[in-house]
């Protein structure tokens, strides 16, 4: 496959620890629809003991070039040190408690223009909690947790994942070009458009196929793949809450 989208990084780490907390954040690809201003996200902890986490969020800036930076959310304080006027995204509560086989949330609340479409970075790292760190716990609780720690195997594991923030105005318009021997996709929209559920798969064994993948397109960009001798591509288009089951066969 030849691909010109400008793709979106993605940061996990996925470790299995013998005891102690263990993570898991759902999905790692989220969107906040034009109409929309917060997001729920939901952690869950599956492990042996409590989850402290820390939840920190960064913008993805993509050049000209088609490479990226992550860069701090861009804020301005007063004099008593409240944020007064934040640009971007932003996580409340920032700290999560979480007990073992239980689940929190934290709500992403976007403020600021809505002219274009943004990409945020949000990173949930498990933490033993110090002094420092805002944790609602006595230093009694604090010890306890590390001599808990200490006594098995243990690896805090986190999860990076992406937030896909839409313009206010959201539109699509998935511009579609098929030749014998080609197929793109190219969005000539304002927000990006999802190839979920991406199968590559035998025309005479429906059950010969790759991994399962999934794309972004992002505006101004484009999907381009080659067709295979007997090979089928199979996928669903998704246009923010719009889904449509797309087939292209190697016969054009």
């Amino acid at each position: 496959m030849k691909q010109a989208v400008l793709g979106i990084g993605l940061v996990l780490a996925s470790l299995t620890a013998q005891a102690g907390p263990a993570i898991n954040v759902g999905v790692v690809y989220d969107y906040l629809e034009g109409d929309r201003s917060s997001y729920l996200k939901r952690v869950y902890n599956g492990g042996t003991s409590t989850a402290f986490i820390k939840v920190n969020v960064l913008e993805i800036v993509y050049n000209a070039d088609g490479t990226s930076k992550e860069v701090p959310v861009a804020s301005m304080t007063d004099a008593k040190g409240s944020a007064t006027n934040r640009d971007g995204l932003m996580a409340s509560p920032a700290r999560l408690i979480v007990p073992a086989g239980g689940r929190q949330g934290t709500r992403l609340l976007y403020m600021g223009q809505r002219d274009k479409e943004r990409y945020f970075r949000v990173r949930f790292i498990p933490v033993v909690p110090e002094k420092e760190d805002d944790f609602a716990v006595t230093e009694a609780e604090r010890s306890d947790y590390k001599k808990g720690l200490a006594a098995g195997v243990n690896v805090l594991a986190g999860y990076g994942t992406v937030f896909f923030v839409r313009p206010k105005d959201t539109r699509f318009d998935t511009q579609i070009n098929e030749t014998a021997t080609q197929y793109s996709l190219r969005n000539a929209g304002n927000s990006v458009v999802v190839l979920d559920e991406f199968r590559d798969c035998s025309v005479a064994n429906k059950a010969e196929c790759e991994p399962t993948t999934k794309h972004h397109i992002l505006p101004g960009r484009q999907l381009v793949f080659e067709k295979k001798p007997e090979r089928q591509f199979s996928f669903q288009m998704v246009e923010g809450r719009d889904k449509k089951p797309m087939t292209v066969n190697s016969n054009g």
